[in-house]
C-alpha cells in the first residue's frame, strides 16, 4: 500500500506499519522494519484487556468481582472508572463515576487475574494470548514500572497477528470481543483522553478506546465512530475500523507529541482512502 510510505517523513528513528484486513486476516500492506522490537508503551492495555477476556471465558474471574479500591470491579478497571489515579495506586474518585485514566488500575486488574489464576501475569498473557497467535517476539516486561498499563514490546508483525484476532476472533467467543470493543462501558461517563484533553463522554469498553464521535482524535477523520483501539506514549498505535473492515497498525520509538498528532490521522485517512479506491 502506497500510503504507509508516507512513514518514511516521520521525524522517528525508527517506524514499521501494517494494514490488516477484517474478513480474512489478510495483510494487505506493510512498510518498515517488521520484525524490529518497539515499546508499546499504553498499546499494552490491548493485550492485556485480551489476556483478562480470555480469563473471563475460563471463569479464572468475573466482571463484577471485587477488585481494586472498595466499590470497584474487575469491570471498573478495564474501563477505566475505578477511580485510581494514573500512575498512583490512590483513589481520586468513586468507582464509575469518572473516566480516570489509570495505568495504575491496569496493574491492579494483572495482579487480579494473577492471583485468582495462581500464575503471574506475563506467562499467563504469553500463554492465552501470544502463543495461540503467533506471537513470538512478544513480552510484557515485568521489569517496567506499569507492566501490564505500559509494558509491553512487540514488533508489526505479531500486532497484525493480534489485529487479525481482534477482527475474526479464533480465542474469544466474537460476542466477547464485541462487547469490550463495541459496547460502552459506564455510558456517559466524561474524564481526560490522555494528549487530547477532557472528553464529555470520554467513551471506552473493556480496555478499548472506542472513538464515537471524539473530536480531535488521534485516528483519522474518515475513520468510523465504531473505530476501537489505542495509541502509546512511545509513538505507536493500533486501530480497528470495523465499518471499513480492516485494522491498522504503526509502531515508532519517538514519544507522541506534535509530530503524531499531526501524522497519524493523516496516515489513518490516506490508508481508508487508497483501501476506498481499490474497492471501487
Amino acid at each position: 500500500m502506497k500510503s504507509l510510505r508516507m512513514i518514511e517523513n516521520w521525524p522517528v528513528p525508527h517506524a514499521a506499519a501494517a494494514v490488516v484486513r477484517g474478513s480474512d486476516g489478510a495483510v494487505l500492506g506493510t512498510h518498515g522494519p517488521q520484525q524490529h522490537l518497539f515499546p508499546l508503551a499504553s498499546v499494552t492495555k490491548l493485550l492485556t484487556s485480551y489476556a483478562a477476556l480470555v480469563a473471563l471465558e475460563e471463569g479464572v474471574f468475573e466482571l463484577d468481582d471485587p477488585a481494586g479500591p472498595p466499590g470497584s470491579t474487575v469491570r471498573h478497571l478495564l474501563a477505566h472508572t475505578s477511580g485510581l489515579g494514573f500512575d498512583e495506586n490512590r483513589v481520586f474518585a468513586e468507582p464509575g463515576n469518572r473516566r480516570l485514566y489509570s495505568n495504575a488500575g491496569f496493574d491492579v486488574l494483572a495482579l487480579t487475574l494473577a492471583e485468582a489464576a495462581g500464575i503471574a501475569f506475563h506467562q499467563y498473557a504469553a500463554e492465552a494470548v501470544f502463543e495461540p497467535l503467533g506471537m513470538r517476539d512478544t513480552v510484557i516486561n515485568t521489569a517496567s514500572k506499569s507492566p501490564a498499563g505500559a509494558g509491553g514490546l512487540s514488533t508489526v508483525a505479531d500486532l497484525a497477528r493480534f489485529a487479525a484476532e481482534l477482527q475474526s476472533p479464533k480465542l474469544l467467543d466474537p460476542s466477547t470481543v464485541r462487547r469490550a470493543t463495541r459496547e460502552v462501558a459506564f455510558p456517559g461517563t466524561s474524564g481526560v483522553l490522555p494528549g487530547y484533553g477532557h472528553r464529555r463522554p470520554n467513551d471506552w469498553g473493556l480496555g478499548f478506546e472506542i472513538r464515537d464521535g471524539k473530536s480531535q482524535h488521534w485516528t483519522g477523520t474518515a475513520n468510523s465512530p465504531e473505530t476501537f483501539g489505542h495509541f502509546g506514549q512511545s509513538g505507536t498505535f493500533l486501530w480497528v475500523d470495523p465499518q471499513a473492515g480492516v485494522a491498522c497498525v504503526a509502531l515508532t520509538d519517538q514519544d507522541f507529541g506534535p509530530w503524531s498528532v499531526d501524522a497519524w490521522p493523516q496516515l489513518s485517512d490516506a490508508v481508508l482512502a487508497e483501501l476506498a479506491q481499490l474497492d471501487s
